[in-house]
């Protein structure tokens, strides 16, 4: 801190210094003699508050939030917009106040107020920019000392700077760029910052080997987002990588939250979504600054990544409830929560009431964002009264102590299973849902709000298809199916975390406001595009390993299990829909609920049905609670109708 402090002083007094200089050498160069004799007589008096009042224009126009080794064309124009009001200051001080009033002459005259502003922007951007390049050419001379490994950078031109940008400072090491492979024709025979484009992506046998016959044999290839865009045909790039035998790696980031790119081995299923949804980050920064939030279930999939993004969008303190001991250990241990001031592990469950109530209330929450539930269809149409005690009781405990802390809100993570649905799973989470809407129905604008947040099936999750594919693809097949017409939605983790938080935000903000009305919701729905065939999935994955399906693996149909449907539905027949306006990525819908007290006696019965082992009484609870619910999941061949979504 002391060190930063330091730094920006001497930025301070170098500005302050060049300005009086700038003065100085304008009289020098443009008068000699008696006049310049004058003026400098009066310099003493009229220099030091022209220099103090630069240093404010200086400040206002952010010339000291820049550090000087990332010196760029938009901080040379704000150097230009400083210098322009400094000179316009000395124009109305020289021909409306000074001159005539003080001196009855020009004290500057306009070709030294013009010479000013010459010399001025140059004694201010000159030294940032040799800075820069020194700082540029060491870090080149860095880089290429400590590069290692000769390799091609693949993708259009703006995301090969950035990556270029990383190499010459050091956050990308042990790479040696020899050249670029582009997609644009107009990028081709250039260079960028110092490196070739040789060709494009179709070219990459021939450059390979054009660079091995010139003594640079190449060792690795990175790919970035553009390169790996639907359109760029990401297969034939990675079946070339792997005929020639190179590692692929592709760039994680381009500069998100203020870091530089990042590297990382290519998965397959980078390569199956469409483009995410833009996130509103000043929306989420403005929600998230300074608050308080509890995640639990934070050692999940869905939980470790809303912590990491409360962090990342300035949450003061956030606690990974969680009731496995190695799973608070490896969130509490990953990047960007590790060390982090603010940031606590607990171990609870959500089934012990009387703790999860003390939790709450000891950390004071403003949000609290429940993830911790059991997920697995299978497992649950097994253990059915595993899933009631977790999904049912435990978010009613989750809620009630959230209402007794005094949180501003509770977001539930629910399932688009949870419509019409077929199986514990589904049937426990609407049951989950009905109860917060309870609870937030008929709550003033300053009250707890409590909604519910739906999505589908999350890329890299435990339980996912696309690990399970993945493994089966490495074991040599088969690829197993269970309905060779079942569709499913699909997101990554990131773009679910950032927009739960984003329908968070709405709920607190717009949907509280008074008069809301159409924009209060209860139920919000995050746009996954269109669903995906889960055969078609298949068969890419297996085309993107390299292999063709039904030849070198097969792709097996072994039939729906219990709790399986065909096609996810987003929205109940009777919620109305609310619109959203602004708001990008997220759906919503009013509450439709049941009142309190029957849902009390629905509860008891539950727990009765739960105490007894009586699964015919909780699925008649169930029944009479959800009435579209199909008992015991036998329709799982069943096509549902797609969501309005769809």
């Amino acid at each position: 801190m002391r060190r930063q402090i330091l730094k920006t002083a001497t930025i301070i007094v170098h500005d302050l210094v060049a300005t009086a200089l700038a003065v100085l050498l304008t009289f020098v160069i443009r008068f000699d003699g008696p006049l310049l004799a004058e003026r400098l007589a009066h310099l003493p008096v009229l220099l030091p508050p022209f220099v103090a009042c630069a240093g404010l224009v200086y400040r206002a126009f952010g010339l000291y939030r820049t550090k000087w080794r990332f010196a760029s064309l938009p901080d040379l124009a704000n150097i230009v917009r400083a210098v322009a009001v400094l000179t316009l200051l000395l124009l109305v001080l020289d021909y409306v106040l000074v001159s005539p009033v003080a001196f009855g002459i020009y004290f500057f005259g306009k070709i030294a107020i013009g010479l000013y502003f010459v010399l001025q922007v140059f004694l201010l951007g000159g030294p940032r920019l040799a800075f820069r390049y020194l700082k540029y050419s060491r870090s080149r001379q860095s880089a290429a000392r400590a590069a290692s490994t000769p390799t091609l950078l693949i993708g259009r031109g703006h995301d090969i700077e950035v990556v270029l940008r990383a190499i010459e400072s050091g956050a990308v090491r042990k790479l040696d760029p020899k050249g670029i492979l582009s997609p644009r024709a107009e990028e081709q025979g250039q260079t960028m910052r110092g490196v070739p484009v040789l060709g494009a992506v179709s070219d990459l046998d021939a450059v390979v080997a054009g660079l091995a016959a010139r003594g640079v044999p190449i060792r690795r290839l990175v790919a970035t987002p553009s390169a790996l865009a639907p359109e760029a045909e990401p297969e034939a790039l990675i079946a070339k990588a792997r005929r020639l035998g190179l590692p692929l790696a592709r760039v994680t980031s381009l500069g998100d939250a203020g870091r530089g790119a990042e590297l990382a081995p290519i998965e397959i299923e980078d390569l199956l979504l469409r483009p995410t949804v833009a996130i509103d980050r000043p929306r989420l920064e403005h929600f998230l600054t300074g608050q308080r939030v509890v995640v639990t279930g934070g050692g999940g999939s869905i939980g470790s990544e809303i912590c990491a993004r409360a962090v990342a969008f300035g949450a003061s303190a956030v606690l990974v409830l969680e009731s496995s001991e190695p799973a608070l250990h490896g969130v509490l241990s990953r990047p960007g929560l590790s060390g982090q001031e603010g940031v606590s592990g607990v171990i609870a469950d959500i089934r012990d009431r009387d703790r999860m109530i003390r939790v709450l209330k000891d950390f004071r929450p403003d949000y609290v964002f429940h993830a911790a539930a059991l997920k697995q269809v299978p497992y649950l149409e097994r253990d059915w009264s595993e899933g009631i005690k977790t999904n049912v009781f435990g978010s009613v405990n989750v809620a009630d102590a959230t209402l007794a802390a005094g949180a501003k809100a509770l977001v539930m993570i629910s399932t688009d299973k949870a419509i019409e649905p077929v199986s514990q799973l589904g049937v426990t989470k609407r049951f989950a849902e009905m109860y917060a809407q309870a609870l937030d129905a008929g709550r003033g604008p300053t009250e707890t709000r409590l909604v519910a947040v739906r999505f589908g099936n999350v890329l890299g999750s435990v339980g996912s298809v696309v690990p399970v594919f993945k493994a089966q693809i490495a074991r040599g097949g088969p690829v197993t199916l269970t309905h060779p017409d079942m569709v499913r939605y699909f997101m990554t983790v990131r773009e679910a975390a950032d927009l739960v938080l984003t329908a968070a935000s709405h709920a607190d903000r717009e949907a509280r406001a008074p008069g809301a009305g159409d924009q209060r919701a209860a139920v919000y729905v995050l746009k996954m595009g269109q669903p995906v065939r889960i055969r078609d999935l298949a068969e890419r994955m297996i085309r993107l390993a390299g292999f063709e399906p039904g030849e070198d693996i097969d792709v097996v149909v072994t039939g729906a299990r219990p709790g399986e449907r065909l096609n996810e539905i987003l929205f109940a027949r009777d919620e109305p829909m609310v619109n959203l306006e602004g708001i990008d990525g997220v759906m919503a819908a009013k509450p439709v609920f049941a009142d309190r007290a029957q849902l009390a006696a629905w509860l008891d019965r539950l727990a009765a049905a739960v105490a007894a082992n009586d699964r015919a009484a909780a699925d008649g609870v169930f029944g009479e609670a959800i009435p579209d619910f199909l008992h015991r999941a036998g329709h799982a061949g069943e096509a549902a109708p797609l969501s309005r979504a769809g």
